[in-house]
C-alpha cells in the first residue's frame, strides 16, 4: 500500500505547524511592518487578524485562542489605530510569499502548488474564521510565493482545527497552550507560573483533542489521489529543508 491520507497527516501536519509560520518574525516582515508603524508583535496580531476585518478585539481572540485576552486586546486596539486591519492582512500575505521568493526559487513547486490548491479549496471553513479569511485572500501567481503562501493557508486550516477540538474535548485554549509551549506562557500574556494548574486529565483531554483535529482535516485531505498525497509530502519536505538552509 502506498501513502494514506491517514499517513499524509500525521507527516505534514507537525511541518506544516511550523512554516507556515516562518515568516512571522524575520527582518523583512518586520520591515513591512515597521513602513506601517506598527511593531513586530501589532504587525502579527493585525495581519493575521486582520481577515476578520474592523472588528474588535473580543472576536479576534476567539478565533486566535491561546493567548491571554488582555494582551490581545492591547495589540489588537493599538495596532488598529495606526493601520486598516484588512489592508493590512493583505500586506501581510504579502510578506509570506515575499519570505517564499527568497527561500524557495531553486525548487519546482508545481506539483505542490496543484495538490495543496486542492486541499485548500476542498476544506469546510465552517467555524473557522481565520482560514476562511485566509483563504479569501487573493494568492499569488509565482510558485516559490503561492507555495509560502498555501502553506500558511494549510496553518490556519489545522490550526482553527485544533482549537475548536480543544474545545470540544473540555479544555480551556489556554491550558492547551501551557502544555505545549511551557517556555512561552509569559509571551502569551500569562504569569510565568500560570502553567503550574495543568493536571493529568488535561493531557488526556489535550490528546483527544489531537486525535480529533486529525479527524476534522482528513477529509480535505481525502480528495488528493496517491500521486497528488505524494506531492503534497515532498513539497512540504522540501520546503523544509530550504527554509532550514
Amino acid at each position: 500500500m502506498g501513502l494514506t491520507t491517514e499517513d499524509l497527516v500525521n507527516s505534514v501536519s507537525p511541518k506544516i505547524g511550523s512554516l507556515g509560520a516562518a515568516f512571522y518574525f524575520t527582518p523583512p516582515t518586520l520591515a513591512m511592518g515597521k513602513e506601517l508603524g506598527l511593531d513586530g508583535f501589532r504587525f502579527y496580531v493585525l495581519g493575521r487578524g486582520g481577515v476578520l476585518g474592523a472588528t474588535n478585539a473580543a472576536t479576534v481572540h476567539s478565533a486566535f485562542g491561546y493567548f491571554s485576552p488582555k494582551l490581545v486586546e492591547r495589540m489588537w486596539t493599538t495596532a488598529a489605530e495606526v493601520a486598516d486591519p484588512l489592508t493590512t492582512a493583505g500586506i501581510y500575505y504579502e510578506a509570506c510569499a515575499n519570505h517564499g521568493r527568497a527561500k524557495l526559487g531553486d525548487l519546482d513547486l508545481t506539483a505542490f502548488c496543484a495538490a495543496a490548491d486542492q486541499v485548500v479549496e476542498a476544506a469546510d471553513g465552517a467555524g473557522m474564521p481565520l482560514f476562511a479569511g485566509i483563504r479569501s485572500l487573493p494568492r499569488v501567481a509565482d510558485l516559490p510565493g503561492r507555495a509560502a503562501q498555501l502553506i500558511a493557508v494549510l496553518r490556519e486550516f489545522r490550526g482553527s482545527a485544533h482549537l475548536a477540538a480543544v474545545r470540544a474535548a473540555g479544555l480551556d485554549s489556554h491550558i492547551a497552550h501551557f502544555i505545549k509551549r511551557p517556555t512561552d506562557i509569559e509571551l502569551f500574556g500569562y504569569p510565568a507560573d500560570a502553567g503550574e494548574e495543568v493536571t493529568d486529565e488535561d493531557r488526556a483531554k489535550l490528546a483527544e483533542a489531537e486525535r480529533m483535529t486529525d479527524r476534522i482535516v482528513m477529509p480535505a485531505f481525502a480528495v488528493l489521489d496517491e500521486s497528488h498525497r505524494q506531492a503534497l509530502l515532498d513539497g512540504v519536505t522540501a520546503i523544509e529543508a530550504a527554509y532550514a538552509a
